[in-house]
């Protein structure tokens, strides 16, 4: 039940985001969450967008260095302690996660996480037995 996330490689000079992010908007395509990481060369644009396939598509016929990964979306309760919450069910289980990020949902009440880790189905298992659901890949379109 994961969701795929878009990473990519960005020249670190002036521009070079906004080359990809004018595209996708071209193509009419939402981004719902972004993190960017970055070094003083490059840097990793991660994406996770209303249309994975459309964006991987644009992106590539711009020569853009595109991959995909899975990663676990999480929808947590919009309140103190949730991400807390997370943290420990996954360190209490010996999970160790590699990044995660944040996004808001048009709704006030939920906040959802991308969560990369060694195992994703291990982790989307840990989190329902603890009350907190995993969102698909077509709910994030809905988001």
């Amino acid at each position: 039940m994961s969701i795929r996330q878009i990473s990519v490689f960005v020249e670190n000079k002036q521009g070079s985001l906004v080359k990809i992010t004018d595209v996708l908007a071209k193509e009419n395509i939402d981004l719902r969450a972004m993190s960017i990481a970055d070094t003083q060369d490059f840097g990793i644009l991660r994406l996770i967008v209303s249309d994975t396939d459309k964006a991987l598509e644009v992106l590539r016929k711009e020569n853009c260095i595109a991959t995909v990964t899975p990663v676990v979306g999480a929808r947590l309760r919009n309140e103190p302690g949730a991400l807390a919450t997370v943290v420990k069910v996954l360190s209490d289980s010996g999970i160790n996660m590699e990044y995660m990020y944040a996004f808001n949902g048009a709704t006030p009440h939920h906040a959802y996480m991308v969560l990369r880790v060694d195992n994703n189905e291990k982790v989307e298992e840990l989190l329902a037995a603890s009350g907190i659901k995993s969102i698909t890949e077509a709910q994030v379109g809905e988001i």
